[in-house]
């Protein structure tokens, strides 16, 4: 199959918009602000729903759910999109996902074409190369690991007509994310073989690197793993074709109990 490799330049990131979008539209986030609640409310798990008999899931169900929701709400708007977006979609994505930094779009050579906001407060620290086989239309994540901390981009290619027209990305700090969690101290995020992200958890970044991750992930979804003297109970979720881990220290490292009824 022709593989597609498509490279957002870090020297294009201050490219204006290009006629693509108009840079003088006002932005209807007041708006929807006070209807999107109505029109699309956020999705939630009622964790008090389900009879937990294992107090490990229970805690770490309770802390992702809000974290989640989210991010499986803007991975299906974005999936949903596969021509060149307007500034519709742009008012209405960043309405419902505030938590949202930088949307920029590209040709088909993998150029910066429009980018929002133009001057971001953080910079893209290195070409984000984004790799997927030709016409497949699965979401594709890269992570750029910038002095500011991470900010992860969910891309998608568009098209015009059957043509292939570039791609969309959303990027966002995932540590954002995080705050919407109950005790976002509790939580923890695994890019397996790149970083831990957490929001002050006293936790060994190293040693939960260290774990086969890649080993585990071929045969499970979930479970607990020690780390030193830490129990860690854990689940995967896909991004796209990428695996991140969710991950609390165990209530009780001995409990037993069905995993995750819903």
């Amino acid at each position: 199959m022709r593989y597609l490799f498509l490279i957002l330049l870090a020297t294009a990131m201050l490219l204006g918009g290009c006629g693509v979008w108009d840079s003088t539209a006002e932005y209807t986030k007041e708006t929807w602000q006070t209807t999107r609640d109505f029109v699309d409310p956020p999705p939630v798990v009622d964790t008090d729903s389900y009879q937990f008999t294992n107090p490990n899931q229970e805690k770490l169900a309770k802390l992702i759910s809000p974290v989640d929701g989210p991010l499986t709400s803007l991975i299906r708007f974005v999936s949903d999109t596969d021509t060149m977006p307007g500034i519709e979609w742009l008012d209405l994505l960043m309405a419902r996902f505030p938590w949202v930094d930088r949307v920029l779009v590209t040709d088909e050579e993998g150029t910066i074409i429009f980018m929002q906001p133009e001057l971001p407060v953080k910079r893209i620290s290195k070409p984000l190369v984004f790799e997927g086989v030709w016409r497949q239309v699965s979401l594709l994540t890269v992570v750029d690991y910038s002095d500011l901390g991470p900010e992860m981009y969910i891309g998608r290619p568009y098209f015009e007509d059957v043509r292939f027209g570039g791609l969309i990305g959303v990027g966002f700090d995932p540590r954002s994310l995080m705050r919407l969690c109950p005790a976002p101290k509790a939580l923890i995020i695994i890019h397996p073989g790149h970083n831990v992200w957490t929001l002050g958890a006293d936790v060994d970044k190293k040693a939960l690197l260290a774990v086969d991750w890649e080993d585990i992930l071929k045969s499970e979804v979930h479970g607990q793993i020690r780390v030193g003297n830490r129990y860690y109970t854990w689940l995967t979720r896909y991004v796209g074709k990428d695996q991140y881990i969710y991950a609390t220290e165990s209530v009780d490292p001995n409990a037993e109990g069905s995993w995750w009824p819903f």
